[in-house]
């Protein structure tokens, strides 16, 4: 597996690929990569030539109190494990390759960054659209691959994908759980013990309002209302910043079901913010 750091280089080896008649998959990530990661390398191994992995900290996509600082980083790890998927390339830039002296501009995808996760973290999403634009253009990819637990993220990513043109298909892979169903983040490891324990109110709460969805019998308010009782019989859920039944597509509130539904839910357990969803057809 080769390592590059700078973008000129992830360009011109790009090119060179793509001139060959090969295919590049990308998968980008902020490292502390688990299975969930992994998942969508193999994916991306088994439908294309060139499988790329990218590996940057944003600083864009957090916000002054969030967790930029203590983010998980351990590139070491995460080398062995691409490596064990046969990742061929990973790509680390620098923070200075990424946004030199005097960087000025931002992407924002209007009408999607506002809702859900985005109400609570202004600005994120414009990190995340500004800095998915520049890592599609350094490694001109045939194809990204994305996890659904960030299933906002997938949405503008994917009308971002759409209103620039870009010949890029977007595949997006399950959310991969624990065994106790937990959804997998680089994010849990700030867990202690008793609040992985309380995590598990999420997937809970998500499979019960599922089932209330499925049979028909509940109106979404009244799974709203539901999922919210059954966050808040756990001690240590700190907040409930959203949990409801949504619009996969444009993520408003439903007042009526659709044939695919969108169960989501943002809390915090102590200070740890925890996101996970369902799609509920």
């Amino acid at each position: 597996m080769e390592t590059i750091r700078i973008p000129r280089i992830m360009q011109a080896t790009a090119k060179a690929a793509l001139c060959k008649g090969k295919t590049i998959g990308l998968v980008p990530t902020m490292g502390a990569l688990h299975k969930g990661h992994m998942s969508l390398v193999r994916r991306a191994r088994s439908e294309n030539d060139i499988v790329v992995v990218s590996v940057f900290v944003n600083p864009l996509q957090f916000g002054p109190n969030e967790d930029f600082d203590r983010y998980p980083r351990d590139i070491e790890r995460d080398k062995e494990l691409l490596q064990h998927e046969g990742a061929d390339i990973l790509l680390v830039p620098e923070l200075k390759g990424m946004y030199p002296e005097g960087y000025a501009t931002r992407i924002t995808v209007q009408g999607l960054s506002e809702k859900l996760c985005g109400a609570f973290r202004p600005g994120h999403f414009a990190g995340v659209a500004t800095v998915v634009a520049k890592i599609f253009n350094i490694v001109k990819p045939t194809r990204t691959y994305f996890g659904q637990k960030d299933f906002q993220q997938t949405v503008v990513i994917k009308r971002l994908i759409e209103d620039l043109n870009m010949d890029i298909e977007l595949v997006i892979g399950q959310t991969v759980r624990e065994s106790d169903g937990l959804a997998m983040s680089s994010r849990n490891m700030y867990l202690t013990a008793p609040e992985r324990k309380a995590a598990l109110i999420i997937y809970k709460t998500l499979t019960e309002a599922s089932k209330m969805v499925k049979s028909g019998a509940s109106r979404p308010e009244e799974v709203r209302s539901h999922m919210h009782a059954l966050l808040k019989t756990e001690p240590l859920v700190a907040e409930i910043q959203y949990a409801g039944v949504y619009d996969p597509e444009t993520l408003d509130d439903l007042i009526e079901y659709k044939k695919r539904n969108l169960l989501a839910i943002a809390i915090k357990i102590g200070s740890t913010r925890l996101i996970d969803n369902m799609i509920v057809e």
